[in-house]
């Protein structure tokens, strides 16, 4: 490929956002560790565009519901539809007709590798792609998050903040020669944990972003932060025991009676959550 090819984009295959089409179709997913139910016949559906934020106490399958979607865990139940077709096994086994990608809670960066590397490792390893290319691929979506000139940096120079953005780099980088590959859905697992309040407001801000600057881009994400979830999110799902208890919109949370949610914004150790001892 042509340097004058690589520079002509191609056209980006992404859901039509008024298809009627569901982007996520969860029916009826259970996932037991050990003895511990973790979901419990949960139902979700998902469509191009939204931004939902799923929250509830510690422990309740949050998490576990992203790895289930991006395709790196399988339920022992239930059927997994992405925009209309069925996933049958892990997105190692076929691969979905939209792309996904996943921001993990730690960044799950390779500390031996430089930002350039970390950011354009899945192009090095199954791309044809010259590392010309991928450079100029990577210093785009660099500058996307805000972080120019950074490239030949370690993990290790850089801030907490730094490096949730590199992992945001990470996730949205993809193939000009399969366009197909690039993220239509977006799954943040605890994105601003840690961060101070301003380094947070950094982060919601891209997030919102990147949403914008990608058209139909639709994302789910984790967090217990109470300014992500009302500065992120559209819609709220509130989950607990393995089943939705509550769904709602941001304007929904100050307004519902539902005793999770009233429980769960106000810190009040009397209700129906309980720790677990």
């Amino acid at each position: 490929m042509t340097d004058a090819t690589f520079n002509e984009k191609p056209a980006v295959t992404l859901p039509d956002c008024d298809n009627g089409i569901p982007l996520v179709d969860l029916r009826g997913i259970a996932k037991t560790f050990g003895t511990n139910r973790v979901l419990d016949g949960l139902d979700l559906t998902m469509y191009p565009g939204e931004a939902i934020a799923i929250i509830g106490p510690s422990g309740t399958g949050k998490s576990t519901i992203l790895r289930i979607i991006a395709g790196l865990l399988a339920p022992d139940n239930g059927d997994i539809y992405i925009a209309g077709q069925q996933r049958l096994g892990l997105i190692e086994d076929a691969q979905d007709p939209v792309g996904i990608g996943m921001v993990f809670q730690q960044a799950a960066l390779f500390d031996s590798l430089t930002v350039e590397e970390n950011v354009g490792f899945l192009l090095y390893q199954h791309s044809t792609l010259s590392a010309r290319q991928i450079h100029g691929l990577v210093e785009e979506v660099l500058e996307m998050v805000g972080l120019p000139g950074i490239a030949s940096r370690y993990p290790a120079e850089l801030s907490g903040g730094m490096r949730k953005r590199v992992s945001f780099a990470r996730a949205i980088v993809s193939n000009p020669q399969n366009p197909t590959d690039r993220p239509a859905l977006l799954l943040y697992d605890e994105p601003t944990a840690g961060l101070d309040p301003i380094a947070s407001t950094v982060i919601e801000d891209l997030i919102r972003d990147i949403q914008r600057s990608r058209g139909c881009s639709s994302y789910l994400i984790v967090t217990h932060q109470d300014s992500t979830i009302r500065r992120t999110a559209d819609r709220v799902i509130f989950l607990h025991r393995g089943q939705i208890q509550w769904n709602g919109t941001i304007a929904d949370i100050d307004q519902t009676d539902n005793p999770f949610v009233r429980q769960f914004f106000s810190g009040n150790i009397e209700g129906p959550i309980q720790l677990v001892q």
